[in-house]
């Protein structure tokens, strides 16, 4: 077998994977997590069932991988934030960028108790923890350019704060509206709510939705 053919293969194997992750995406959307089946993401994605778990051991593992592969893409996000942005600010407005690019913000948003995901792994389980450290690097970044000691006791901890508290802003939106980015949920539905969590960080009354 020649590089030619090695290489159209791989093309071939990343095409389906991406159709099954945007199928799932639109499947999500339109019935929600639990009402979505496997079967009904690979007939969506046009491929049989065995195709799909050729990819994923299950539509967890899909949102979980999607999830993963955003990480990176939220922290350059938060990094490349104005640096007159504090940290709460340039987290929101990262969060706001990905919705207008992907429609959703899986990594944060889809991390919460209302996929019921079951990790199958010490990559899966550390997931959250992941999310957070990646953000929590961010801001100290942004500290540091900003002229800030990044090993100061002072200056982690205000990184860290500000990271993790971010994240459980996102993730109380699943606490509270649980179809949020699901079920038929609109992006602009999606970034008010995220607006309004931070919001809430800041010590701002709440809306009256």
């Amino acid at each position: 077998m020649n590089g030619d053919t090695l290489g159209r293969r791989e093309q071939n194997k990343e095409r389906t994977r991406r159709a099954l992750v945007q199928a799932a995406g639109r499947l999500f959307d339109e019935h929600g997590f639990e009402a979505t089946t496997v079967r009904d993401i690979a007939a969506a994605a046009g491929v049989g069932e065995r195709t799909f778990f050729r990819y994923f051991p299950s539509k967890e593992s899909l949102v979980l991988q999607q999830a993963r592969e955003l990480i990176p893409i939220l922290q350059q996000a938060v990094r490349d934030r104005p640096a007159a942005e504090s940290g709460y600010t340039a987290m929101r407005n990262a969060v706001l960028g990905l919705l207008d690019i992907y429609g959703t913000a899986p990594a944060v948003l889809t991390s919460g108790s209302s996929m019921r995901l079951h990790p199958t792994s010490r990559g899966d389980r550390y997931l959250l923890f992941d999310i957070e450290e990646a953000v929590n690097t961010a801001i100290l970044d942004r500290f540091t350019s900003a002229g800030a000691d990044p090993a100061a006791p002072g200056v982690r901890l205000r990184a860290s704060v500000q990271a993790r508290a971010g994240v459980a802003a996102l993730r109380a939106i699943r606490a509270v509206h649980p179809t949020s980015g699901g079920s038929g949920s609109a992006p602009a539905d999606t970034a008010a709510l995220v607006r309004e969590a931070f919001a809430a960080l800041e010590g701002l009354p709440p809306s009256s939705r």
